[in-house]
């Protein structure tokens, strides 16, 4: 016998047959156990649909004994015994009707139904039907009880809805003639009680002691009888305690039946047997299928044994007439721990002590390549930064010798127009012209005061409390004409709540101008131009958000921005570190900026600050 099918025959007696016959061992207790838990929960779901059936139904009975026990009915005229009527009515949204009957069920004055006074959740009530009302239900077999003693008559079909409908007789009074107040209890809140309690699969149907349907969770079981099977495991729970749980056949079916004394009523719960065990009888046919996917797996899997070794032969071969060529890079397969497994991890290390040494000579090259390149780029890149601080620092210079030299004739300008405003009255004619040349004053003042400040930023941040909309402003008046004169609407939200944040002022400044002036770029050839300033606190954080109506970031150059010179604009203009100048600022303290947009919908950057 050959060694394929000797591997074939004990794979076969050591792994598949054992475990097929324990798999089907324990697919049969499963089936049993899982039969028990059916049976169970049926009998936990008819018990609590029971008690919720007689608590929906006892609690609309109760109430109209109680409210009826309560109202004076011996002594009031007409319109009030409507009035009562209409109070019993509104019990319950499941009462589509009450009237008033005298000792002997014959009813006195109209009906109290939904067409008459309208309450919409209430079923529909056909007057004619009064009368038939009336002798729904035998008051005369309890004339000798007291004032709000109450009766349920049989159940019939209600002409409105299609459901199962009962009467309830409630008495007004202590005589034997004492009239009586019937309600139509109609069984559509049951019936949707029972259609929400039920499993997919299940039925769930409420019978009185004539065996007939009353409600259900299928609308066409309604008042239909019970099967005899159904009917005979019915009478076997009369009286009992609890549920009790029956097997059926055909169809095979599993059924739990609860039985609710107090209405004469129980619940059956219906379940398909096929249906409930499907998962088992599943496992079953996976279990079927296993075995035999393993047979087709064992007889694979010695043809692939077979060839294995033949082919690890030749490949022991094949390798040392490689190395005998000088192919070092050549390497065998080790497979397992026997013989050839030995020969050819001899091989192998043969031919790795060789390659390792030609490798170790070429990552030296590799290396010392990467290292010259990262050194020339840390080269370029701080050569660069050095350009850009010269530039920095010359703009600096040149806005801090702006402001010195313009300062001095607007001091003269503002005083002068001071003195000429002492000299006049209000309602001088050059009054309002010397006002207005003072405010213009005041503001070149206010902004060369801006740019002065900006100009003497360090270079290494000085972090202390600011005022983050008193920056905001500031540099807003560096900008606000620029902006307003090309034609863009400038909408400021500063929040007066917004906490003093923890940043230095000229840098946090930088940072503002920078975001302006790439919104204000942005933002050159959109036919609707909005650039919107809003501050406001995030998760214990101070924001900033600058938001424009601009052509917006591509998804493709959006994880880009923030590299140094990258740039999207047509013209340079000493562009491309305006974020990356303004994201360093924000990280140095401790915060972050943040940005989205979408290409066409514009750009919303927002820079997030601890607070002070």
């Amino acid at each position: 016998m050959r060694l394929y099918q000797q591997l074939i025959l004990f794979m076969l007696a050591a792994t598949v047959l054992p475990l097929a016959i324990v798999g089907f061992l324990l697919l049969s207790r499963s089936e049993h156990a899982l039969a028990q838990r059916i049976d169970e929960q049926q009998r936990a779901l008819a018990t609590a649909t029971a008690e919720a059936v007689e608590a929906s139904l006892m609690e609309v009975v109760n109430g109209l004994a109680r409210s009826a026990e309560l109202l004076p009915w011996d002594r009031a005229t007409p319109d009030e015994v409507r009035g009562m009527l209409m109070l019993l009515y509104g019990q319950s949204t499941s009462v589509s009707a009450v009237i008033q009957a005298d000792a002997n069920g014959q009813p006195l004055g109209p009906a109290v139904f939904r067409s008459e006074e309208p309450l919409e959740r209430h079923p529909a009530f056909d007057a004619a039907r009064v009368r038939q009302l009336a002798h729904a239900v035998p008051v005369e077999n309890f004339r000798d009880g007291g004032k709000g003693q109450t009766a349920l008559g049989s159940a019939y079909v209600h002409a409105g809805s299609g459901a199962a409908a009962v009467a309830v007789a409630v008495k007004l009074g202590a005589s034997e003639d004492a009239p009586y107040a019937i309600a139509e209890l109609v069984f559509t809140q049951l019936e949707a009680l029972l259609a929400r309690r039920a499993n997919e699969g299940q039925r769930l149907d409420v019978v009185d002691s004539e065996g007939r349907v009353v409600a259900s969770s299928q609308a066409t079981r309604r008042m239909v009888a019970l099967e005899p099977e159904l009917r005979e495991a019915l009478q076997s729970a009369l009286g009992a305690e609890g549920g009790r749980s029956f097997q059926l056949k055909d169809p095979a079916r599993r059924v739990s039946v609860a039985w609710v004394n107090t209405l004469e009523m129980g619940v059956v719960v219906t379940e398909d047997e096929a249906l409930a065990l499907t998962p088992v009888r599943e496992l079953r046919t996976t279990v079927l299928a296993s075995v035999a996917g393993a047979l087709v797996v064992l007889l694979a899997l010695g043809a692939l044994f077979t060839r294995r070794l033949d082919r690890r032969l030749a490949d022991v071969v094949q390798g040392a007439e490689a190395y005998g060529r000088g192919e070092l890079e050549r390497r065998l397969r080790v497979e397992g721990h026997d013989e050839l497994s030995e020969l050819a991890s001899t091989f192998n290390r043969m031919g790795e002590e060789l390659e390792a040494s030609r490798a170790r000579l070429m990552s030296w090259n590799d290396d010392l390549r990467v290292r010259v390149e990262e050194a020339t780029a840390d080269l370029r890149a701080a050569q660069l930064q050095l350009v850009e601080a010269q530039k920095l620092a010359a703009v600096g210079q040149l806005g801090a010798g702006v402001a010195h030299e313009i300062n001095n004739p607007l001091a003269g300008i503002l005083g002068n127009v001071q003195l000429l405003l002492l000299d006049r009255a209000p309602d001088d004619m050059d009054f309002e012209t010397l006002r207005k040349i003072e405010q213009s004053a005041k503001r070149c003042k206010d902004i060369t005061q801006n740019l002065l400040r900006f100009s003497q930023q360090r270079e290494r941040p000085d972090l202390r409390p600011v005022d983050l909309n008193a920056v905001v402003r500031d540099a807003l008046s560096l900008t606000e004409n620029q902006t307003r004169g090309e034609g863009i609407e400038l909408v400021t939200e500063l929040s007066t709540q917004v906490p003093r944040v923890k940043a230095d002022p000229g840098h946090l400044s930088q940072v503002v101008l920078a975001l302006l002036s790439n919104a204000r770029t942005a933002m050159l050839k959109t036919p609707v131009k909005r650039l919107t300033l809003r501050t406001g606190e995030r998760d214990g954080m101070c924001t900033l958000e600058v938001e424009d109506t601009g052509r917006g970031i591509a998804e493709s150059i959006r994880p880009r921005i923030f590299e140094p010179f990258f740039t999207t604009k047509d013209i340079w203009s000493n562009v491309g570190l305006g974020l990356s100048v303004a994201w360093r600022i924000v990280t140095e303290a401790g915060g972050t900026l943040e940005v989205r947009s979408e290409e066409g919908q514009g750009a919303r950057f927002t820079v997030v600050l601890p607070r002070a």
